[in-house]
């Protein structure tokens, strides 16, 4: 993997969305997801707004240009010419972050301090990997190593966006889980869940 930013984190998740996506066949993009409302499409449509709003918050372009919440499930081109862009947004926002600044982000919390913005768009960038690679019967993108750097995050993050329904509630842990297993508990997501 090359790194674009000075954040292994968000590299390795942008990495980890770009390997799924790539995968991807047509027969893919109208699967069931566990983000039981949006099929694949959707949730790459949301999983690109979502780098780019983190990009616009930083920059003061590059945002979304449909609400990431209510995703039309319509496509136009392929998924990467979709994420892609995108991906490359987040990162250039996020490369002009330095490690000491409090970082503009999308969410309701307002800032934050960098290493938490920017383990927000990976955490966000990764979950949508999972997603996307389990709905269409692809191994998981998400390693023990990159989920066990994104639980500090999600668990000083997610509490007050699940009142917005950015995250299901958090499922029971369970005993022998590793840290991927642990991090999708956490964000209200069945490790085993298939299509």
């Amino acid at each position: 993997m090359t790194a674009t930013t000075p954040w292994p984190v968000l590299d390795r998740a942008h990495a980890a969305l770009r390997t799924v996506v790539a995968d991807l066949t047509a027969a893919d993009l109208d699967r069931p997801t566990p983000c039981t409302e949006w099929n694949v499409t959707q949730v790459l449509q949301h999983a690109a707004g979502d780098q780019r709003a983190y990009a616009a918050a930083i920059t003061g372009h590059d945002g979304p240009t449909e609400n990431p919440f209510e995703p039309s499930g319509t496509l136009d081109g392929t998924p990467a010419a979709l994420v892609e862009p995108a991906l490359v947004a987040s990162a250039g926002a996020f490369a002009t972050v330095t490690a000491d600044a409090s970082t503009p982000t999308p969410l309701p919390q307002g800032s934050l301090p960098a290493p938490v913005a920017v383990g927000a768009a990976a955490l966000d960038a990764a979950v949508h990997a999972w997603d996307v690679a389990v709905a269409a019967g692809r191994p998981s993108p998400l390693d023990d190593a990159l989920a066990a750097d994104l639980l500090p995050v999600a668990r000083s993050i997610v509490e007050p966006l699940r009142q917005y329904g950015a995250y299901a509630p958090a499922l029971d842990p369970a005993r022998g889980d590793g840290p991927s297993a642990e991090l999708l508990r956490y964000l209200g997501r069945n490790p085993a869940w298939t299509a």
